[in-house]
């Protein structure tokens, strides 16, 4: 079972545009030092598809040696099937924990067409499977029905629900049970998807900030509901940073102020300029200042 806190890191780089690993390692121990419970790599927000299949590996591999053993995924999200297929087996030869797995980010396929791409992805890697549904951002919406058609196949055993509809949650969960690992994917849904009975959360905004993050997990894992409530209430204008078109840029702004890393993003990608930066420092900024006293577990 996965469960927990799994941080969709950002890939970092070098002024040069080369993978920084070394910058990755730091940033990666904030989030396993912090209690985070496994690693996502490669996905939107780690700048996925603007990296070759071999960075993609590279990254992975940085990520398993600071994983302390927890769960690290590879993200797959090419435009063709072939292409995800073979990502998936280079995951699986390198010991990839399993496969966060996206309906083609290009070509926005039907109801027959996404079961077949993703059975054809799972079948490639042979690994555990969480389906990333996110109509809004893919413009392809696996549904619950077709999530029943893709559990006879034991290999998906999870999902990343960023529908952005929190009723979907509890659809998933009135027809599966605990078939399925239930993470929700929207940072500022995430308190209410954790209060409805999702176990996990594949997490943003916790590059920046992974103590206050773990803690929102913990406390309403333990039934301290208040306790979370007032810390995700302080932590809302941030996690609304994660729902926009300049997700990664604005994250990785949060990292520079937060963790004092850089925001070095990947062309076409900019990082922010002008009055958008200077609001999106202002958010952060004011967040800092009252930043929450956590509790200890």
């Amino acid at each position: 079972m996965w469960t927990g806190v799994f941080p969709a890191v950002t890939t970092k780089f070098t002024e040069d545009d080369r993978l920084d690993h070394a910058e990755m390692e730091r940033c990666f121990a904030l989030q396993m030092e912090a209690g985070c419970d496994g690693i996502i790599v490669c996905g939107s927000l780690g700048e996925g598809p603007m990296l070759s299949h071999d960075e993609k590996i590279e990254v992975l591999k940085t990520a398993q040696k600071l994983a302390a053993g927890k769960p690290v995924l590879l993200t797959v999200n090419e435009a063709g099937t072939r292409e995800a297929a073979a990502i998936a087996r280079r995951a699986a030869k390198e010991g990839a924990n399993g496969l966060m797995v996206v309906p083609s980010p290009i070509y926005h396929t039907n109801a027959e067409e996404t079961v077949a791409a993703l059975r054809a992805v799972a079948e490639a890697g042979d690994l555990p499977v969480m389906i990333y549904s996110n109509r809004l951002a893919y413009r392809v919406d696996v549904t619950v029905d077709q999530m029943e058609e893709l559990a006879k196949d034991k290999r998906f055993v999870a999902i990343k629900e960023s529908s952005d509809d929190i009723r979907r949650s509890t659809e998933i969960i009135n027809r599966f049970g605990d078939r399925y690992d239930l993470f929700t994917g929207v940072d500022n849904l995430a308190f209410e998807a954790l209060s409805v009975g999702a176990i996990g959360w594949v997490a943003g905004l916790v590059t920046a900030f992974p103590r206050e993050t773990v803690a929102i997990y913990q406390l309403m894992k333990q039934g301290r509901r208040e306790e979370a409530l007032k810390i995700y209430r302080w932590f809302r204008p941030l996690l609304d940073l994660d729902v926009s078109t300049y997700l990664v840029q604005n994250i990785k702004l949060a990292e520079v102020l937060a963790i004092d890393t850089n925001d070095r993003v990947r062309m076409p990608r900019q990082p922010l300029s002008g009055e958008r930066r200077k609001t999106v420092e202002k958010i952060v900024r004011d967040a800092l200042a009252v930043r929450p006293k956590l509790p200890t577990f």
